[in-house]
């Protein structure tokens, strides 16, 4: 009857949530709030969700998402109240639209990260970002189930920017959605093969958002913005 897009974030203890973990919350919140969940056929029917780009364990996001297939229509914004209240603090759902136009891992063409280094000059990961920018390529090797692999983490880097912030030096990227994903442990292991870099402590690594890549004004787009504009449309029609 009806499909539904969620926007949500991840932060404090929760970034240490896994997919998996997750997804048992998830479930146990649709079922608290009530959600007239539609369910697959079969034998053993579970409920119609899809996720997307769900970011690494242990990273913060303010930018996950992911598409509920409802039995009956809901109003998206209750369905939110609801929903986000019945979640644990630290996942906390932002936004919900009806989903409408094109498929919504087709949208998260990109996502924008924020890695700030405590106790780190900006200088340094600076001079470090402009040395692995110089190479023409630079290879990093990550265990997948299916093995190691090696990969070029440039192709991917449609940003690097760096600034300052709370003590903080902060390193901006946008990486594009690539097969396999270039994460930012990626860009670090990167960093550190290339130029030597090494930060200082943990960085704290925060996804801040994900969606249509805008070349010409180099930032990424809201994915939800299409549905949003498409239901705001059906409202003012008379």
């Amino acid at each position: 009857m009806q499909r539904v897009r969620v926007r949500y974030a991840r932060r404090g203890r929760m970034r240490f949530t896994s997919t998996r973990d997750f997804a048992r919350a998830l479930e146990r919140a649709l079922r608290r709030a009530g959600v007239p969940m539609a369910y697959s056929a079969g034998f053993h029917p579970h409920p119609r969700i899809s996720y997307a780009g769900g970011a690494p364990t242990g990273m913060a996001s303010e930018a996950e998402y992911l598409e509920l297939a409802l039995a009956r229509r809901c109003d998206p914004e209750e369905l939110r109240q609801a929903l986000d209240a019945a979640l644990p603090t630290g996942l906390d759902v932002l936004a919900v639209v009806e989903a409408q136009g094109r498929s919504l891992t087709d949208l998260l063409e990109v996502s924008e990260w924020e890695i700030a280094f405590p106790g780190l000059a900006a200088s340094v990961v600076r001079a470090a970002v402009d040395g692995l920018r110089a190479r023409p390529s630079a290879e990093v090797t990550r265990m997948f189930k299916t093995g190691e692999k090696t990969f070029d983490v440039l192709p991917a880097l449609c940003r690097a920017d760096v600034g300052e912030g709370a003590g903080c030096a902060i390193l901006h990227l946008v990486v594009r959605h690539t097969t396999p994903a270039v994460r930012p442990d990626d860009v670090l292991s990167a960093l550190r093969q290339a130029t030597g870099f090494e930060a200082a402590g943990s960085p704290r690594v925060t996804r801040l958002a994900q969606g249509p890549w805008v070349a010409a004004a180099a930032q990424v787009a809201d994915p939800l913005a299409a549905d949003t504009n498409a239901a705001a449309a059906a409202g003012d029609a008379p």
